[in-house]
C-alpha cells in the first residue's frame, strides 16, 4: 500500500461511494488493523514531544483513534485524543460550538511552548481545520484522514448517522461550504483513497495547488485509515518536520 503524492487536475463531481465498497469497509478495515500490528515501527530519531490532538470521526471516540494516539507516542510526541468522547456533531449554533471546541484545544496546549498538530479524522478533520483558524498561533500543521471538506453538500454515506445523532440535517449552506474549504493558514496535509467507501475522495481534495497544502493518496479503506500502514508512514514523515520549515511529501 504505497503512498502517492498529487495535486489533483481531476476535478470530477463529488458522488458517494459504491455500497460494495461501503459493504466492504469492515472487512478491510479490519485487514488493515492487522497489518498495522504486523508493521514493526521503523527506528527513527525520537520525536521532540509537540503535542499531537486527535479529532475522531463522526460517531467514533478517543477508544476509536487510540491505535493512532499510541503510534505518535511511539515516534516521541505527546499525542492526546479531544478529549469529548463520542463525535456526535456540533451541537446547537455551529460557530459558538466551534468557538468552544477551540477553548477547549487550547486547555489542552496550556502550558506548551510547541506548536501543535491537529489530526482529524473523516469529521473530526473538519473540526481541526476549523480549530487551526480561531487558534493559528498555536497551531504547526494541520493532518486529515478522509475528510471531506470540499463539496457543496453531503457526499457521504453517514448522513443518516449525523440525523440519528443531531436529530439534524448535514446540508451546507453556501457560505459555510466555502468555509470549510478554505485551508488552514497552518501548512496543510489531506490523505484521502480513491477506494474509500465512506466519503466521496473528491470531497478530500483541495481546489489550489500552494506552497502550504498537500492531498496525498493512498490505497486503503475509510474506516481503517487511523491505523493504515501507509497512512502511518505519511503520519512520521509529517511529525518530523523542524517546526517552521514544511515542505510538501515525498514518497520514498
Amino acid at each position: 500500500m504505497q503512498p502517492t503524492f498529487t495535486i489533483p487536475l481531476e476535478r470530477s463531481y463529488p458522488t458517494r461511494p459504491s455500497v460494495s465498497l461501503l459493504g466492504a469497509e469492515p472487512w478491510r478495515a479490519a485487514y488493515e488493523y492487522v497489518a498495522h500490528k504486523l508493521t514493526a515501527v521503523e527506528p527513527a530519531a525520537r520525536g521532540d514531544d509537540h503535542t499531537v490532538v486527535i479529532f475522531p470521526g463522526m460517531g467514533a471516540s478517543g477508544r476509536s483513534v487510540a491505535p493512532l494516539r499510541q503510534y505518535c507516542e511511539s515516534l516521541g510526541y505527546h499525542a492526546v485524543d479531544w478529549g469529548r468522547g463520542f463525535n456526535t456533531g456540533p451541537q446547537g449554533d455551529v460557530n459558538a460550538w466551534l468557538d468552544g471546541l477551540a477553548q477547549d484545544v487550547s486547555a489542552l496546549l496550556a502550558g506548551k511552548n510547541k506548536q501543535a498538530t491537529l489530526i482529524g479524522w473523516s469529521l473530526g478533520g473538519l473540526y481541526a481545520r476549523e480549530v487551526a483558524k480561531l487558534i493559528p498561533a498555536r497551531m504547526r500543521q494541520v493532518i486529515t484522514l478522509g475528510t471531506p471538506f470540499n463539496a457543496d453538500s453531503d457526499h457521504t454515506h453517514v448522513g443518516w448517522l449525523y440525523k440519528l445523532l443531531t436529530n439534524s440535517s448535514p446540508a451546507l449552506s453556501t457560505s459555510f461550504a466555502k468555509r470549510l474549504r478554505t485551508a488552514p493558514p497552518a501548512p496543510t496535509t489531506s490523505i484521502y483513497s480513491r477506494t474509500d467507501g465512506v466519503v466521496a475522495w473528491q470531497s478530500c481534495l483541495h481546489e489550489k495547488a500552494s506552497i502550504r497544502v498537500e492531498d496525498i493518496e493512498v490505497h486503503g479503506s475509510h474506516m481503517g485509515m487511523a491505523w493504515n500502514p501507509a497512512v502511518l508512514r505519511i503520519l512520521k514523515d509529517r511529525l518530523a518536520q523542524a517546526p517552521g520549515q514544511w515542505r510538501p511529501y515525498v514518497p520514498e
